[in-house]
């Protein structure tokens, strides 16, 4: 939204002399509904940061990865007896399903909550208009 300059809005004759004295020449809505949209997108934005941090540990454990450990018949075990089968019969250090089973069974670090969210945040953004 195109920010409107304060001379730009008319004024509705109060004495407060505040934003909310003032309504936007296309709209007619006090200055501050006008201002407010900005908000409510940035909320969603927000949501969608948030939904991505809860979204992963519960699709993690969908997927097998729980703090038990591998769900037997899971998609996670699937995994794991491949990378067994393609390293010689364990599971290498740092591969994406000792990856997995980390977050799985400690949850996400705050790095990684900060860098999930900030992801969600920019995948939203352009959705609502920011």
């Amino acid at each position: 939204m195109k920010a409107i300059s304060l001379a730009a809005c008319i004024p509705l004759g109060c004495t407060s002399g505040g934003w909310n004295c003032y309504k936007h020449p296309a709209s007619g809505l006090p200055r501050t509904q006008t201002s407010s949209r900005p908000t409510a997108k940035a909320a969603a934005a927000v949501v969608g940061g948030a939904l991505a941090v809860v979204a992963v540990p519960t699709v993690l454990g969908a997927m097998g990865f729980t703090g038990a450990g591998i769900a037997a018949s899971s998609l996670a075990a699937k995994m794991m007896s491949s990378a067994a089968i393609a390293n010689g019969g364990g599971v290498a250090a740092g591969s994406l399903v000792a990856t997995l089973q980390s977050v799985g069974s400690a949850g996400l670090s705050l790095s990684s909550r900060v860098l999930l969210g900030s992801a969600g945040f920019d995948l939203v953004s352009p959705v609502v208009g920011l």
